[in-house]
């Protein structure tokens, strides 16, 4: 359990610091763009997405690290143990969306509830950025 929770502290800070750095990129390079005001929430919006799917992946590489290197659980059936399925899983769970067709067991539950809980936070996050950019660059000139 021990090593399991120190991947969940070691994620939840390099997500943070994922998401961070791409958000103060949009806030720094955006407004002095010379680019049409629709294209900059185009932007924000893939850069959020950009953000999201590196921290999906890095929650993937982690879970099938876990699983396939330090046996610390198991990912649904264990035969079908993949890459893929460990992207498919971290992919449900960071969205909460939790279709429950993979289902993890052992220690790996605890790096599931964590993967879960800061994606919601970081998607409320880019919820967040996204609307307080609309109303910046709405409010400039309607390009």
């Amino acid at each position: 359990m021990l090593i399991v929770g120190t991947f969940c502290i070691v994620l939840l800070v390099l997500t943070t610091v994922i998401h961070y750095e791409v958000l103060r990129a949009l806030s720094r390079g955006l407004p002095v763009a010379a680019i049409p005001v629709r294209a900059k929430l185009i932007v924000v919006i893939f850069g959020a997405f950009f953000a999201h799917a590196v921290e999906i992946v890095l929650y993937a590489l982690a879970i099938y690290v876990l699983v396939r290197y330090l046996g610390l659980g198991t990912l649904g059936e264990s035969g079908n143990f993949s890459i893929n399925t460990s992207l498919y899983f971290s992919t449900e769970t960071y969205t909460s969306l939790g279709y429950g067709d993979v289902i993890p067991s052992g220690d790996l539950r605890l790096l599931a509830g964590m993967e879960a809980l800061n994606g919601l936070l970081l998607i409320g996050w880019s919820a967040s950025y996204t609307y307080i950019s609309m109303e910046r660059f709405w409010g400039d000139d309607d390009s």
